[in-house]
């Protein structure tokens, strides 16, 4: 049995990794934490009772379940402290949160390596959405022009997502770089090209209604070819989840992308 912290537990992402930890054979409850504690895990999950309380301390909280894994589904401006705690701490890491800058997935690399613990990062943990980015990756061999648009609830916190600045870093290594769009064009207000990387066009859309998608727009002469992935449900997560609790101790030092585990 894998003993699992889920970090964020009161929130959308958080209730839904509870309700698919405590339905997991394989995996056991070991603690929860959110700034919104006091309630039943189980109970906010939608479940029966489970007899683990929501606490507000991580490092608390750490001592008391003696987790193996812990879970993090919070906030771009918490997870890079909760990482850096469940490692020294020697709890492997796997995180979910999107937001963390080159610099500080590179702390967590340093730390991972020098405790011995290991640390996971997904941009996304829907199989779908690296399928979706690997045939990206193939196409933008031979249609290099290329634009993404992603689309999520509008109570996400960062832009671009993490899935499409992963998409745009697979696609660039499998293309010459370039700019794209007439040479002389200009912007009658700014930010309607989007962000760029490497040439790469991104898009951000942020409304109710939407949960986590992403097209990714090819244009060549005479045709298009778009391939977009959709997560209509949060549960569509959950295999991936699932899947890094299981595998994440086996790891060494910092790993990041699903692909790694399938």
């Amino acid at each position: 049995m894998v003993r699992v912290l889920v970090n964020g537990a009161c929130g959308r992402m958080g209730q839904a990794v509870v309700k698919a930890v405590l339905e997991d054979e394989a995996l056991t409850l070991a603690a929860a934490v959110d700034l919104k504690g006091g309630m039943d895990a189980g109970t906010l999950a939608g479940l029966s009772p489970c007899g683990v309380t929501v606490t507000v301390g991580l490092e608390a909280a750490i001592e008391a379940g003696k987790p193996d894994v812990m879970v993090d589904f919070t906030r771009p401006d918490a997870v890079f402290e909760n990482a850096l705690t469940a490692l020294q701490k020697g709890v492997a890491s796997v995180i979910g949160t999107t937001g963390l800058s080159d610099d500080q997935k590179a702390a967590l690399k340093k730390c991972s390596e020098e405790m011995g613990t290991p640390a996971f990062i997904a941009p996304n943990f829907a199989i779908g959405a690296v399928l979706m980015m690997e045939m990206a990756q193939q196409a933008a061999k031979y249609l290099p022009d290329v634009e993404i648009i992603e689309l999520h609830h509008d109570q996400k916190l960062d832009a671009p997502s993490g899935t499409a600045i992963q998409t745009a870093e697979w696609i660039r290594a499998v293309r010459p770089s370039h700019a794209q769009g007439h040479p002389e064009e200009t912007e009658k207000l700014p930010g309607a090209r989007g962000a760029e990387i490497d040439g790469i066009r991104i898009h951000s859309v942020r409304l109710p209604g939407y949960v986590a998608h992403q097209e990714v727009i090819f244009g060549g002469l005479g045709q298009t070819l778009t391939i977009r992935h959709d997560s209509i449900d949060r549960t569509s997560f959950m295999p991936g989840v699932v899947l890094a609790c299981k595998k994440v101790r086996a790891l060494q030092g910092l790993t990041v992308g699903l692909d790694k585990l399938l």
